[in-house]
């Protein structure tokens, strides 16, 4: 054991806002849910669940000082890294298989408070080799009253 304090966890309210323009239409998605923000080693984590057609997603959004890496598992199952100017792989499992996508980070950004954030993030998605959208993605946060 270590002599390290528990990280806090606090309930957040989570807005999660998609953008993707793919072949010139736009679709925006919209999120709001409640779930979990804390730090621990020097970077920031959200949890948080998603209730889809598929099942529930758990999410885990990990943010530190230059990249962010979002996980997804459950009735999906991702790995997403981002950072600036970069291009990463990543892996998106469906029942049929597991598709080889790849991020090019346009822009990343982050503004992170004690009790509230901003995440945002601009990337190239690319599936199987083939550019499969332009996304915008935003994450806001902020601390549940009680």
């Amino acid at each position: 054991m270590s002599g390290r304090p528990a990280a806090e966890h606090k309930s957040v309210k989570i807005n999660v806002n998609t953008t993707i323009w793919d072949n010139g239409a736009k679709e925006t998605f919209e999120l709001t849910t409640f779930g979990r923000y804390y730090k621990k080693n020097g970077s920031a984590f959200l949890q948080y669940e998603e209730v889809m057609e598929e099942g529930t997603v758990k999410s885990i959004v990990k943010i530190s000082k230059d990249e962010t890496l979002i996980l997804r598992s459950g009735a999906i199952n991702m790995r997403l890294v981002f950072e600036a100017n970069k291009k990463h792989p990543g892996r998106y499992e469906t029942p049929f298989g597991t598709l080889g996508i790849t991020t090019r980070t346009t822009s990343l950004a982050h503004r992170l408070f004690e009790q509230a954030g901003t995440l945002t993030i601009s990337y190239d998605l690319h599936m199987q080799g083939s550019l499969a959208g332009k996304y915008q993605l935003e994450i806001k946060f902020e601390e549940e009253q009680k």
